[in-house]
């Protein structure tokens, strides 16, 4: 092999290998990007202000998050041991019903976007169950992400508790 032969193979190779590290950067997915699809409730702790922690769903909350593409989303969490209503009729629902199944839910839907560098979810409330969020956004660190799990904190909870939360994605 000519020695201006090796020189070019060499400044190829060279080349080449100088280019790696930006092909595996670009390669990453980005947290919007995996985050997009449906995800089911797996756990949430709250944990008050006094160190006290607490579970708000109870054993075996019910839940579902889905994050689309265009950036809408939709997500909700039930208490899995709220009392069915005496009656079929919702317009016969007591008081103490209507009571346990709103505290016993939360569901709203909206606009999401996700800050890279600081890890940090935000949901653009259009619409929820509880009417003081409506219009409002709020702010979720993702702690973990993988292909089949999400984990993140909820630092200022509706009721003043920094909530863990686990999801796993649906399949």
């Amino acid at each position: 092999m000519s020695r201006l032969n090796f020189i070019g193979l060499s400044a190829l190779a060279l080349l080449g290998l100088a280019l790696l590290p930006g092909r595996a950067v670009s390669q990453q997915k980005l947290l919007k990007d995996q985050l997009v699809g449906s995800w089911t409730l797996m756990s949430a702790t709250q944990m008050t202000k006094d160190g006290v922690k607490s579970d708000r769903w109870g054993p075996n909350p019910k839940g579902r998050a889905i994050f689309e593409a265009d950036g809408r989303y939709t997500f909700m969490i039930f208490r899995s041991d709220v009392p069915k209503f005496a009656s079929d009729n919702m317009n016969q629902v007591t008081a103490e019903e209507s009571k346990a199944a709103v505290q016993g839910m939360t569901a709203n839907y909206g606009t999401w976007s996700i800050d890279e560098a600081t890890k940090t979810l935000t949901t653009n409330i259009e619409a929820s169950s509880s009417p003081n969020l409506t219009g409002g956004t709020q702010k979720r660190i993702i702690t973990s992400l993988s292909a089949d799990e999400l984990k993140y904190t909820n630092p200022a909870s509706q009721i003043g508790t920094v909530d863990d939360v686990v999801w796993k994605r649906t399949k």
